[in-house]
């Protein structure tokens, strides 16, 4: 049994090439065709909430962050997550994420917002969002929009257009 050396980093320009690997391993070319790919499209994540894991110094994992307004709420869109083929089901992804959701929190974040598979993502603390709320630039389905609400009211200002925002530090 190979044991295993988890390490988890702050995102770095270095980073970039693997992630987009591991991106492309996890949702092929089609991940430029999501809603979610849409907002991301419209600025820079923020690399100062975005996380890498290694395993023995080579990079597995990684969560990006990028600031959204979410009808009234200033926050961030959690993705996208992704974890290699031979490090799944091992917690990383789960354990990306929760630094990502802290990480945000103490910058100041109203709420996390994804767009991703409800049982899974209902463990580390996410809630479904009222159909329709978000509306995004492009398809998506209201089913799978999610957020962990990080101030109060977040669910009633979750109302209007999903887009990037510039206005983050």
């Amino acid at each position: 049994m190979k044991k295993h050396d988890f390490a988890y980093l702050l995102e770095d320009q270095s980073h970039d090439a693997i992630i987009d690997l591991i991106n492309e391993e996890a949702f092929g070319p089609g991940r430029f065709a999501r809603a979610a790919a849409r907002i991301r499209e419209q600025g820079q994540h923020d690399r100062a909430l975005s996380f890498v894991a290694t395993d023995h110094g080579a990079v597995i994992g990684s969560v990006r962050m990028t600031p959204v307004m979410a009808g009234f709420v200033k926050g961030h869109l959690l993705g996208p997550l992704a974890v290699r083929p031979s490090h799944k089901n091992l917690g990383i992804g789960k354990h990306l994420c929760r630094l990502a959701i802290d990480a945000a929190r103490a910058a100041g974040s109203e709420a996390v917002v994804l767009v991703g598979d409800p049982p899974y993502y209902a463990r580390i603390g996410f809630e479904k969002v009222a159909p329709k709320s978000l509306e995004f630039p492009g398809p998506v389905d209201q089913n799978r929009v999610l957020v962990v609400p990080l101030a109060d009211a977040v669910h009633e200002r979750l109302k209007g257009v999903i887009g990037w925002r510039m206005d983050h530090p």
